[in-house]
């Protein structure tokens, strides 16, 4: 059902990346973990927000609630940690609730503050749809097709006709090879909504259109959970391994970003 992709085979991994999935107490920390391992990374859990520092590149993942994610990264000292990393330039995956956290704040938690990274609100599913939504479901990039294959998916409209720019530079890193149209898994009954429609690299359809995940520069998040998505999904992480890699390696000794 899901569609493979070249997941960056072929690139050289640069021997001292190091990826660090934080633990702050919340998430699917084991299957996320073992989808890295899986693809090749070198990944390691980060309970200590030294730690961060050393990382090459970073993963938040999280399933549950907006108001627990801030919480538990509060509490562990990770939130500031987190956000520093992000503003330092390096490679940053978040994962659901990773996504949603980058956020000023949410409906979920009124009050509760988020990252503040990305400008936008996250906001509520609502009329008569199934609330979450869970299962399946099809990603859309700007302008369709994949590094090989120009066919656009069965049903998947084009995000540029909704509102979705295409993010700069081309393809989101971690999209590279995956096809127009892959399935991947979801369950949320939250979304984001990000104020630049620019940042939004695939968009999904669930009685309204949302972009299912975004691209900053250095900061990739997803609505949804390439470690649960299968072929797709692990082409995906192994993109992000690659890119990771890519970044470590053309960082200067001093580990500044040039």
């Amino acid at each position: 059902m899901d569609t493979p992709g070249d997941g960056g085979r072929g690139i050289k991994m640069h021997r001292a990346t190091r990826i660090l999935i934080v633990d702050y107490g919340m998430g699917n920390l084991h299957s996320v973990r073992k989808a890295f391992e899986a693809c090749g990374g070198a990944v390691a859990l980060a309970g200590d927000p030294g730690e961060v520092a050393a990382a090459d590149a970073l993963v938040v993942p999280g399933v549950g609630s907006f108001g627990d994610c801030a919480g538990g990264l509060a509490r562990s000292g990770m939130k500031d940690a987190v956000a520093g990393f992000i503003r330092s330039g390096r490679p940053y995956l978040g994962l659901c609730l990773g996504l949603q956290i980058l956020f000023p704040s949410s409906e979920e938690a009124p009050g509760v503050p988020g990252l503040g990274i990305i400008p936008g609100r996250v906001r509520r599913f609502s009329g008569s749809l199934k609330i979450p939504h869970v299962g399946w479901n099809t990603i859309a990039f700007p302008g369709g097709g994949d590094a090989r294959t120009p066919a656009r998916g069965a049903g998947v409209q084009d995000p540029a006709r909704l509102g979705i720019d295409p993010p700069p530079a081309g393809r989101c890193p971690i999209f590279r090879g995956v096809q127009d149209g892959a399935y991947v898994y979801f369950a949320h009954s939250f979304y984001p909504e990000p104020e630049d429609p620019a940042v939004s690299a695939s968009a999904t359809e669930y009685g309204m259109t949302f972009a299912s995940a975004i691209w900053k520069d250095n900061i990739i998040a997803t609505q949804f959970h390439p470690e649960k998505s299968q072929r797709a999904g692990l082409a995906m992480i192994r993109n992000f391994v690659a890119f990771a890699a890519e970044r470590a390696a053309a960082r200067p000794a001093n580990g500044d970003e040039p």
